[in-house]
C-alpha cells in the first residue's frame, strides 16, 4: 500500500544528527552502535531513504526544524531567532544537496504532485511486473526520487513576519506556527499561550500565499485563534486524540472536529507519548501496539460521522526519538504496513484503506498547493 506521510524530519537526521540517510537503517545502526552513541534516539533509528522506498513510500512532508530556546540542555534547540534561521537554510541546503544527488525531489505545486506521484507509482508497479523485490528496488541506480512538500515546525526561523515570503519563494508550502513551549509567534505544546501580534500578520501572510497553517503543537488557547483568524486551508499534520492519550499534545474532540469542518486532514502519529496513557520516557515500557494507532483512526472517522476523509499518516518517525519510543511492534518504518491488515480486520474497506493511507493527504494538497 502506498503512504503519504505528512510529518518527517528529514533533514533533522541528516544535518543535526549527522546521519547518511542513503544508507540502510541497520548500517546507520551499526555505525552508531560502533560509536558507542547512547543518547536517545541512537542506534534505534526507523528510516532512511532506502527503507523509505522498502516501506513504499512516494511523498511526504518533511520539515524544517529550527526551535529557539533559552536553555539548551538538549540536542536540538538554539540560542537566537537568526541561529534559527541560518538552521532553517541548513536543512533547506541538505534537502537541494539530495535533490542533486537524485534522492529527493520538491514538488511545489500541485501539477509536481500530481506528476511525481503518478511517475513513482507506474515506475515502482513496473519494477514489480518483471520480478523486482522490495529489497532490491531500494538499490537500483535508475529510481525515482522521494517526493516531498518543504513544512516547517516551529515558525522560529521566520525572523519578521514578512520572511515567510522568502521561504514561500524557496518552496515552502506548509507552516507550524509553534512546537514545544513557547515562541515570538506564540504558545504551543505545554503551554497555555495564545498568539501574539506577529503571529496575526503572519498568518495573514501565509493566507495570500496560500501556505496551509499546519495546527499539530499549538496550545489549546492558541489553536482557537487560528481557527478564527486564519481563513486559508489548515491540516494537522501529526496529531492524536485526547480521548485515547490523555495529555495537552492531543487533540479535544472539539478541536478535531474544528479541523474536519475547515475540510482539513489529521494525520495519526506513531510516537508512543502519544499513543500510550501516563507513558513516561525513560521509565515506562511499552505497551502500546499499532492497534492503538487503529484506535486513533477510528476515533477520528466516528468524529466525522462515519467518514474516513479526513485521516491520514503522519508518523513523525524518527522525530528526536527511536524504536525505544514507538509502538511494540514497530521496529522499522516498513512496519506501517501492518496497519493495513489491522485496519482490513477492524471493518475499513480496501478503498477506505487507501483514503487513509494516501489518498486523503493526495486531495488534501491537490487543493492546496498552486
Amino acid at each position: 500500500m502506498w503512504i503519504f506521510d505528512a510529518h518527517l524530519d528529514l533533514a533533522l537526521n541528516g544535518v543535526d544528527w549527522n546521519r547518511d540517510l542513503r544508507q540502510s537503517v541497520d548500517d546507520i545502526r551499526a555505525q552508531e552502535t560502533a560509536l558507542q552513541m547512547t543518547d536517545k534516539g541512537r542506534r534505534h533509528n526507523t528510516l532512511s531513504f532506502p527503507e523509505l522506498r522498502i516501506a513504499q513510500v512516494p511523498v511526504c512532508l518533511t520539515t524544517l526544524l529550527a526551535r529557539q530556546e533559552q536553555p539548551i540542555d538538549h540536542s536540538f534547540g538554539w540560542t537566537s531567532p537568526q541561529t534559527c534561521y541560518a538552521m532553517a537554510h541548513a536543512h533547506l541546503a541538505y534537502y537541494r544537496a539530495m535533490e542533486r544527488a537524485g534522492y529527493l525531489k520538491m514538488l511545489k505545486t500541485k501539477s509536481d504532485l500530481r506528476s511525481h506521484w503518478d511517475r513513482y507509482t507506474q515506475s515502482e508497479q513496473a519494477l514489480e511486473a518483471v520480478g523486482v523485490t522490495s529489497a532490491s528496488k531500494s538499490k537500483i541506480e535508475d529510481r525515482v526520487p522521494l517526493g516531498f512538500i518543504l513544512t516547517m515546525e516551529g515558525a522560529d526561523p521566520v525572523l519578521t513576519p514578512d520572511t515567510i515570503y522568502e521561504f514561500h519563494e524557496a518552496g515552502l508550502r506548509a507552516l507550524g506556527l509553534t512546537h514545544y513551549g513557547t515562541n515570538r509567534y506564540g504558545g504551543g505544546t505545554r503551554s497555555e499561550v495564545g498568539l501574539s501580534l506577529d503571529a496575526i500578520e503572519l498568518l495573514k501572510h501565509c493566507e495570500q500565499l496560500g501556505i496551509t497553517i499546519d495546527v499539530t503543537h499549538l496550545s489549546d488557547v492558541a489553536f482557537w485563534q487560528v481557527i478564527e483568524r486564519f481563513g486559508g486551508k489548515i491540516h494537522a499534520s501529526h496529531q492524536n486524540a485526547r480521548a485515547i492519550c490523555d495529555w495537552q499534545r492531543q487533540f479535544s474532540d472539539d478541536q478535531i472536529k474544528a479541523v474536519i469542518d475547515r475540510g482539513g486532514v489529521l494525520g495519526v502519529a506513531l510516537d508512543i507519548i502519544m499513543m500510550q496513557n501516563g507513558y513516561v520516557r525513560g521509565l515506562s515500557k511499552n505497551e502500546a501496539t499499532l492497534e492503538v494507532a487503529v484506535d486513533q483512526i477510528c476515533h477520528v472517522r466516528d468524529l466525522a460521522n462515519g467518514s474516513v476523509a479526513h485521516v491520514g499518516i503522519g508518523t513523525d518517525l524518527d522525530g528526536g526519538y527511536g524504536y525505544e519510543q514507538t509502538p511494540a511492534d514497530l521496529n522499522k518504518y516498513r512496519d506501517v504496513q501492518k496497519l493495513v491488515s489491522m485496519l482490513l480486520a477492524r471493518g475499513f474497506s480496501e478503498q477506505q484503506v487507501q483514503s487513509v493511507f494516501y489518498g486523503n493527504w493526495l486531495r488534501f494538497f491537490d487543493e492546496a498547493l498552486p
